[in-house]
């Protein structure tokens, strides 16, 4: 089922929620600061939840036994797996602090995402984003997915390691990407060149469309190139968060090569 945006989420300003084993020790293991309570269902015992429970008794971190219904009230019907973790979220970078994170980065890659609205597609470019040495993720503010407990969990950890750009005009921002010597490459499937034959190694954004629409006709005509990946099946489009990672580990082949 997928979640709605926010839902899941404490009331108090700048608190999010994240559920889920690896989600909550990986929040707990790198940013235990940031953890102001967990919450876990009753009778769950196990060496995973009992990680949990030393992490948390290490942070100093209040750890309350509550009753399933208690998690399924909070967050609707998802795969909580019985951990719930109150933290404190990290706001999403602004335009400006892009900017300005690209003087300091050498050969920066970036994945923009133009309309991209499921929450776990959002949760699986970031985890791919994050193994790829990816500097941050853009998405426009409207009609796009943000950051949510489902895109948390879905991105596994990453979603506190790899910013999330989220920008008020995408192709505005593309453009001051371009000023900066950042190169667009767009994927689509009538691109002209492979995606193997386009050049990675530089300052790149990586641009991918909504699955079944695309990139937008203004996105796609503000990309320095146009790239396709192969299909040799009946499949008409891959599912973003597959193309994503398709294209950036072409750009960490390159790069390593």
């Amino acid at each position: 089922m997928t979640e709605e945006p926010g839902r899941g989420a404490v009331k108090a300003k700048g608190a999010e929620s994240v559920y889920g084993l690896h989600a909550v020790r990986i929040m707990l293991e790198r940013h235990p600061e940031r953890v102001s309570a967990i919450r876990l269902i009753e009778r769950r015992d196990d060496p995973r939840v009992r990680r949990i429970e030393e992490l948390a008794r290490q942070a100093r971190v209040p750890v309350e036994r509550v009753e399933a219904q208690v998690l399924r009230q909070r967050l609707g019907e998802v795969a909580h797996q019985g951990v719930l973790a109150e933290i404190t979220g990290l706001p999403p970078w602004s335009e400006d602090q892009l900017l300005t994170a690209l003087q300091s980065a050498h050969q920066p890659l970036l994945l923009a995402l133009d309309g991209v609205q499921d929450p776990h597609n959002l949760g699986a470019c970031l985890r791919t984003a994050d193994a790829c040495g990816v500097l941050a993720v853009i998405v426009p503010r409207d009609r796009a997915a943000h950051m949510t407990p489902v895109v948390r969990k879905v991105a596994a950890g990453a979603a506190e390691t790899t910013p999330l750009v989220v920008v008020t005009n995408l192709v505005r921002t593309l453009k001051l990407l371009k000023e900066a010597g950042l190169w667009v490459v767009g994927a689509d499937a009538e691109g002209s060149g492979r995606a193997r034959e386009a050049d990675w190694t530089g300052g790149v954004v990586l641009v991918l469309g909504a699955e079944g629409t695309g990139l937008r006709q203004l996105t796609r005509q503000n990309c320095d190139f146009l790239v396709r990946l192969p299909r040799l099946g009946a499949v008409e489009s891959l599912n973003v968060s597959v193309a994503a990672g398709m294209l950036l580990y072409e750009a960490v082949r390159q790069r390593d090569g």
